[in-house]
């Protein structure tokens, strides 16, 4: 008999619709993306009192939120791999592995997660990261299948060298359908995935991957065009957000995180969010 991951999905999501902060950014070896991070238990102890959905963490921090006593807490979704793709140098070799390739998700599960997410990353003369990444995600479906965790997938297209930050990714949303139908293919539970550069096509997207489509945040955006394009995102079918940098980057985050849970289960707009951010 098939087990159902149904019920990790439940905790992830409610009627549907999720906002996942992540805080995972420390495995990115980036100092940049640590500016608000630089003591992660009060941020996760004040994320856990914003109540987002969910949040996002490395096997190494997951403990901040799991033994934390409120018995009504977010969600747990555990990050599993690790790579140089996001350095700010070009690196001569790119590489992207599993924490633990031989038992994937095993912390995970020993840390009661709702899912786990992997990165699927290409990037323009770089195919050796690209068959890493869907090696990773081939472990990954496998024992997720096994102990019915939910998988989810983070295809990125990346730009080229040279172009910004050493691989910052692009919203060009002929290049991200296809990588959105192939991680769904590769049997994506639920995908992550940039915004497209015009957010009116960003319902491609969602229908490409025929399952909850949850929108990245990338780097820090002025609140108030962050919340506009959030809610024009729900518009177009997301499902909810995994922001990070937009969140805890920002002077409130726990007021952002209110903000935020507004569009995302009450269909607030743009305005409306940044009245709610505003409210002491």
């Amino acid at each position: 008999m098939q087990i159902s991951n149904k019920a990790r999905m439940n905790r992830l999501f409610n009627q549907g619709k999720c906002l996942d902060v992540a805080i995972d950014h420390g495995i990115a070896n980036e100092p940049d993306f640590l500016s608000g991070l630089e003591n992660i238990e009060r941020v996760m102890h004040s994320l856990i009192a914003a109540r987002p959905d969910a949040i996002q963490v490395n096997y190494g921090q997951a403990d901040l939120l799991q033994n934390a006593p409120q018995r009504d807490k977010p969600a747990l979704v555990m990050r599993t791999d690790v790579g140089n793709a996001y350095n700010a140098a070009r690196h001569r070799e790119m590489w992207a592995v599993l924490h633990n390739p031989e038992q994937p998700i095993l912390a995970a599960l020993q840390m009661d997660a709702a899912a786990v997410v992997v990165n699927l990353y290409m990037i323009p003369d770089e195919p050796g990261i690209f068959r890493q990444c869907v090696e990773n995600i081939g472990r990954l479906r496998h024992a997720c299948e096994r102990y019915a965790m939910p998988l989810m997938v983070e295809p990125l297209v990346m730009a080229p060298a040279g172009q910004g930050a050493a691989y910052g990714s692009i919203g060009d949303v002929e290049k991200m359908v296809p990588l959105v139908r192939l991680a769904r293919e590769l049997g994506a539970d639920i995908i992550k995935a940039d915004p497209t550069e015009r957010v009116e096509d960003f319902h491609r997207i969602v229908e490409a991957a025929r399952c909850p489509t949850l929108v990245r945040g990338g780097g820090k955006g002025e609140l108030r065009a962050v919340l506009d394009k959030s809610a024009a995102l729900m518009a177009q079918g997301a499902s909810g957000m995994v922001y990070g940098r937009n969140v805890y980057q920002h002077d409130n985050p726990a007021q952002v995180v209110r903000a935020l849970m507004a569009i995302v289960h009450q269909g607030a707009d743009g305005e409306q969010a940044l009245a709610l951010y505003q409210q002491s």
